[in-house]
């Protein structure tokens, strides 16, 4: 039997577990067959028209996201939803010690090097550097709960040391870790509070 036709939707800003579910409800109200909504990604039985297309563009905006229709912008997304992936959803503390490089290529499945240039190009960091900020994002969140110490974040988030961690930090924040709880509860918009992670730059 011949697999029905379906349509492939690339989404920017989805970067938690609540964003698959918002995009799945919303296309299930729309009236669509969804076969698949994951990070970044959903699919839907059928052929989409223009105008369903464009009502799909318009609820996605309503909601934060945004759909994306050129191929490169759809490499960097990928790009960056596998890097949220790993750092903020990964479950595994010894997947954080895989090459993230190999990762990445693996995940997006396109030679590292190719995407390194045009993520570089794009977003005028380096993959590297978009990790590092993501890293410091997940470490700053753990800080803020309060439930582990800085050696057990800095194990988890698979750092050398707790020296590279807090070196990394305040390079990223301009603030040690120590310095960023004790002013974090009375600091609610200085520059040091969490980014969000779809605003990671």
């Amino acid at each position: 039997m011949a697999k029905l036709r379906s349509q492939q939707l690339f989404i920017k800003n989805m970067v938690c577990d609540r964003c698959v579910r918002v995009v799945r409800e919303e296309l299930q109200n729309l009236g669509h067959d969804v076969r698949l909504v994951v990070l970044g990604e959903a699919e839907i039985g059928g052929t989409v028209t223009t105008g369903q297309l464009a009502t799909i563009k318009s609820m996605l905006v309503h909601n934060g996201f945004e759909l994306i229709e050129d191929k490169n912008a759809k490499i960097i997304e990928a790009i960056k939803t596998t890097i949220i992936q790993f750092v903020h959803h990964n479950h595994d503390s010894e997947l954080l010690k895989i090459k993230y490089s190999e990762y990445i290529a693996r995940s997006v499945g396109k030679d590292y090097h190719s995407l390194s240039v045009l993520f570089s190009s794009v977003e005028n960091v380096t993959i590297e550097q978009y990790m590092i900020r993501q890293k410091i994002e997940r470490v700053k969140e753990l800080i803020k709960y309060d439930e582990r110490s800085l050696s057990e974040i800095s194990q988890m988030m698979n750092y050398s040391s707790v020296q590279h961690l807090s070196n990394q930090f305040k390079s990223v924040t301009g603030f040690t870790p120590s310095e960023f709880k004790k002013l974090a509860p009375s600091h609610r918009h200085s520059k040091h509070n969490r980014i969000p992670i779809d605003k990671v730059k």
